[in-house]
């Protein structure tokens, strides 16, 4: 499902809601084995951290680059992400069914879950908790122009926004543009250059050493 919003807002950053029951009772058992010395919360953070900002995100940024250095598996992506995604060894649950979704000069997509926070976890890891947060579910939707400011990206208002929900049965990932002035660097150092926040579509790439694109 894709929804194109042109909309300007005023709305001040709001990313926190109450937990859902069984993030409760994560977070209960989690203070109980804090409070026993059976985990250390660092330790803890620390491997969260990995999956959430390294190794997941590690393997988008692999489907990314190659995308970006190998026109022919870029057009398979486009096609069925799902069957180019497994040629580089990436599937599983929450990622059986993926589509790819390419940002332009001209179009510029962002992913959000309205319902709850589907996630391909195979090539993303584990979402950000801004993504599982009810402001931006909802708000992705109707502001998106807004949102992506609040995330430091102003887009010119002739780029067309397109929201693409996720669902239990489609995942998405978006290919970002590649940035001006990459064109000598390898598939490995382009893939050190790709965020996780690119692949949702909160953020737009930059040449290393140029900043945030806008």
């Amino acid at each position: 499902m894709s929804h194109a919003h042109t909309h300007d807002h005023d709305h001040a950053p709001e990313h926190s809601e109450v937990p859902s029951d069984p993030a409760l009772r994560v977070k209960a058992l989690e203070s109980l084995l804090v409070e026993k010395g059976l985990v250390d919360p660092a330790a803890l953070d620390a491997i969260i951290d990995a999956y959430e900002r390294k190794i997941g995100p590690r393997n988008g940024a692999r489907i990314v680059a190659r995308a970006w250095t190998d026109p022919a598996f870029k057009q398979r992506l486009l096609d069925d992400a799902t069957a180019a995604i497994a040629e580089m060894g990436f599937a599983g649950r929450q990622g059986e069914h993926m589509v790819a979704v390419e940002n332009t000069p001209a179009v510029h997509n962002m992913v959000v879950c309205t319902l709850c926070s589907c996630y391909p976890w195979p090539v993303l890891g584990l979402p950000p908790l801004w993504y599982k947060s009810a402001p931006y579910r909802s708000r992705a939707v109707i502001d998106p122009r807004g949102v992506l400011h609040e995330f430091g990206l102003d887009l010119a208002p002739e780029v067309e926004i397109r929201v693409w929900d996720s669902t239990s049965e489609v995942r998405y990932l978006v290919l970002p543009e590649r940035p001006a002035g990459t064109e000598a660097m390898s598939a490995d150092e382009l893939a050190e250059m790709v965020t996780r926040d690119s692949m949702i579509g909160a953020e737009r790439l930059s040449a290393p050493g140029k900043g945030a694109a806008a």
